[in-house]
C-alpha cells in the first residue's frame, strides 16, 4: 500500500513538472505575445486571468530549472496524502498567491513559484496543524533542506515576485489550517 502511494506520488509530481516543462517549451517563442495576456497584471482587469495560468509560464530556462526540483520535492511529499488533499492545498496556493500578486503585485508576473512556497509552506506547519510528530521531524528536515527559500518572502530581488512567494506561502499554512485532520477520538467505556 505505502509502496503504491509513493509510486503515484512520484508520477504525479514528475507529471506536474512535466506539464510545466511542455508549456514552457510550446510558449518559448512566443513568450512576449503569450505573457501580456496570460501572465498576471496586477489591478488590470485584462491580468486577472493570469492567476489561473501564470503558474505554468516561466520567464526562462533557469527560472523553471530554479523551480523544477523543489516543485517535485514538495508534490511528491504532499501526494503521498492523497491526490485529493494535494489537489486542495494546490488550489488554495495557486489562488492565494495568485490573487496577492494580482492585489498587491507590482509588474507582470509569471511562474510556479508561489505554488512551490504554498507546498513547503504547507508541509512545515502541517504537523503542527494536525499534532502529527512524524509530520513536524518532516518539516524540521525540510527546513534544514529548503529553509534558505524563505528569503524569498522578502523583496530581495529585482524582477522576482516576492508577493507571489508571500501569498502562496500563506495560501499554504491556510491549507494546513483548512485541512487540518482530526484527532481521532476514543471511545469511552461506559461504567
Amino acid at each position: 500500500m505505502a509502496a503504491s502511494r509513493a509510486r503515484t506520488a512520484l508520477a504525479g509530481s514528475l507529471l506536474f513538472a512535466a506539464v510545466l516543462w511542455a508549456v514552457y517549451l510550446l510558449t518559448f517563442l512566443i513568450k512576449p505575445i503569450v505573457f501580456p495576456l496570460l501572465g498576471i497584471l496586477p489591478r488590470q482587469l485584462e491580468g486577472l486571468d493570469g492567476v489561473v495560468f501564470a503558474p505554468l509560464l516561466h520567464a526562462g530556462t533557469s527560472h523553471l530549472l530554479g523551480n523544477t526540483l523543489p516543485l517535485i520535492v514538495f508534490s511528491f511529499l504532499t501526494l503521498l496524502e492523497g491526490v485529493k488533499r494535494f489537489a486542495s492545498v494546490l488550489a488554495i496556493s495557486w489562488l492565494c498567491s495568485g490573487i496577492g500578486v494580482w492585489l498587491f503585485g507590482s509588474g507582470l508576473t509569471v511562474g510556479v513559484s508561489g505554488v512551490v512556497f504554498g507546498l513547503f509552506a504547507y508541509l512545515m506547519v502541517r504537523g503542527f496543524s494536525n499534532r502529527n510528530l512524524a509530520q513536524i521531524l518532516l518539516s524540521g528536515l525540510l527546513f534544514l533542506v529548503y529553509g534558505s527559500i524563505l528569503w524569498g518572502l522578502f523583496p530581495t530581488s529585482w524582477g522576482v515576485s516576492w508577493q507571489a512567494h508571500l501569498f502562496g506561502a500563506a495560501g499554504g499554512v491556510l491549507a494546513a489550517v483548512v485541512l487540518r485532520r482530526e484527532a481521532p477520538t476514543q471511545k469511552r467505556a461506559l461504567p
